[in-house]
């Protein structure tokens, strides 16, 4: 039987070596978009637009439903501890802190956004971002950081970051 190409004319066989040019073209830079934005997404953990206040309080909301903590972390897209440790929180320490925590990321932007959250949760910047506050559901505070533990995230190992919140859960359980 006769493949569909030797049943076509040159013509025809032409334009649909074109058509099918053009689909792998369109998949390709489909793809790299995705992937693009994908690692827009982990370059830029913090969303400088987000309503920080509007996060926490959803966060809130689903930790209350899902029996979990809040594990608010506040930081900023130009700090290199800040996108290390969110790093190391989707490497070995992703499925501990998905089970135990909700997780809301929030950009203090050159330390002027923000402020009044970090202010009222105890002030967990006052030593360097990034900085961990750990909330129950009804937003009380068991857990700040206060003298820059995680500011050095970038000399931690993923052992040492996951170890860091392992002891945080193992303390307030």
């Amino acid at each position: 039987m006769p493949s569909l190409t030797t049943r076509l004319s040159s013509p025809q066989r032409g334009t649909l070596r074109s058509a099918f040019s053009s689909a792998i073209l369109g998949l390709t830079l489909c793809l790299g978009l995705m992937t693009g934005h994908a690692r827009a997404d982990v370059a830029r953990p913090y969303d400088e637009s987000a309503d920080a206040h509007a996060a926490i309080q959803q966060a809130l909301q689903e930790a209350q439903t899902q029996k979990k903590k809040v594990l608010v972390i506040f930081g900023a897209n130009w700090c290199k501890d800040c996108l290390e440790l969110n790093k190391s929180m989707q490497g070995q320490s992703a499925a501990l802190i998905a089970g135990k925590f909700v997780v809301v990321k929030v950009d203090v932007g050159q330390f002027d956004k923000n402020m009044d959250l970090s202010v009222g949760y105890g002030n967990p910047t006052k030593k360097g971002i990034p900085a961990a506050v750990v909330l129950q559901a009804d937003n009380s505070v068991l857990y700040a950081t206060k003298g820059g533990e995680l500011s050095n995230a970038r000399r931690m190992s993923e052992q040492g970051v996951y170890d860091f919140f392992n002891q945080i859960i193992t303390r307030h359980q």
